[in-house]
């Protein structure tokens, strides 16, 4: 191997230790990324929100030309509240072949992979340049990607295709479902339980809508998409958070929760927002008439694009070529591919890991999975430098 696996561990060492959480500030991790790719003598931009807190990061190493390949992972993570870590999640722990911590298969084990093969990346003479593209806020629905599409979009030189490294096992993932990341924010009115019929509970009226999600779900399952590729060929929710009330010897004068829609490529989820939206406008006169103030909100915070393989052709054979991989899937969790596709770029997911250790406590990437990726990326340098 031309790039060494320790520096790999050790990279991922230290992007682990950042305690990225989405939403939070990246101030931290992007500045160890731009130090890094400094001490090669590459200038990393970056793309920034409008609070000021977060960014992206984008490099590109070769000829400032049309063409090359952009790859593309994110660096945020999701919490370990509530999770049961029999290590650190923090600390990259090694126990035989496995590296346990916080986002090392989803996706820091990737990222550690590109920045640990930059040094190749620079030696190899490339002839078609090799862009790196860091987002924030991937797990929370991509809020990071129109402001890195957007920067993108100002270069004289456009990427031919992308890469986004999720862990795919090293299979080449050609389509995924989107997500509509959904809060509703339900407004009641509080009084004694010994009379509730003077009040109005947000929470009960929480639990009609959430019944009325999962109604709409069953319906959903239940009229699947015949031929459809997905496991699971249909869209489907989830409500992943819900808090309210104050006393259980009271009505609740407020509940929110947050929630989710994965919808099918192609499909217009807002059609299936829309009914949900429908059902809360016929709930709200009755709330109204006890107290006014009373009230529903249903916030669409990110509607996610779907990634589907109209895009994927000439993405999906460079993989092929430099591979020997031929067949191609689907998935149904997301990523930022969905966003560059829509955008016109030729993308497809291949990375190293399991997604299925992701999100869990005691998340870990195998050794041998980060050789994998360390290969996979030489042979990409190698590939533009004929």
């Amino acid at each position: 191997m031309t790039v060494t696996l320790e520096n790999t561990i050790s990279i991922l060492e230290h992007l682990v230790s950042f305690e990225s959480i989405s939403g939070r500030p990246t101030e931290e991790i992007v500045s160890y990324i731009q130090d890094y790719f400094s001490a090669y003598d590459i200038t990393a931009s970056l793309s920034i929100d409008q609070d000021n807190q977060r960014a992206n990061v984008f490099a590109t190493i070769g000829p400032e030309i049309d063409g090359g390949v952009l790859l593309n992972g994110h660096t945020d993570v999701v919490p370990v509240i509530g999770q049961n870590w029999s290590t650190d999640p923090f600390i990259l722990t090694r126990k035989d072949d496995r590296l346990y911590g916080r986002g090392s298969v989803d996706m820091k084990g990737f990222l550690a992979c590109v920045l640990a093969s930059v040094p190749y990346f620079k030696a190899v003479g490339l002839k078609e340049p090799i862009h790196i593209a860091f987002s924030y806020d991937e797990e929370t629905g991509g809020f990071g990607m129109p402001v890195l599409l957007e920067s993108i979009n100002r270069l004289p030189y456009k990427p031919h295709i992308v890469i986004i490294g999720e862990p795919t096992e090293m299979q080449i993932i050609t389509g995924h479902k989107g997500s509509y990341e959904m809060r509703t924010e339900i407004v009641g009115h509080e009084t004694h339980s010994s009379d509730p019929t003077k009040g109005v509970s947000a929470i009960s009226i929480a639990s009609k809508l959430i019944a009325k999600i999962d109604e709409i779900g069953v319906e959903k399952a239940n009229h699947p998409i015949l031929g459809s590729p997905f496991d699971l060929p249909y869209g489907t929710f989830n409500v992943g958070i819900i808090e309210g009330g104050t006393a259980r010897n009271a009505t609740a004068g407020w509940c929110n929760f947050d929630w989710q829609y994965r919808q099918m490529p192609n499909e217009d989820g807002s059609e299936t927002i829309a009914k949900i939206e429908a059902y809360a406008a016929e709930l709200i006169p009755a709330m109204k008439a006890i107290n006014p103030n009373c009230d529903i909100r249903i916030i669409t915070e990110v509607p996610a694009p779907g990634m589907d393989n109209k895009n994927a052709h000439a993405a999906a054979a460079f993989v092929s070529e430099i591979t020997g991989i031929n067949s191609q899937g689907v998935v149904s969790f997301g990523t930022d591919g969905g966003y560059f596709s829509a955008e016109g770029f030729s993308t497809v997911v291949f990375g190293p890991g399991s997604i299925t250790r992701a999100h869990k406590p005691d998340e870990y990437i195998t050794v041998q999975e980060l050789v994998q990726g360390l290969a996979f990326l030489e042979k990409i340098a190698d590939r533009l430098a004929l």
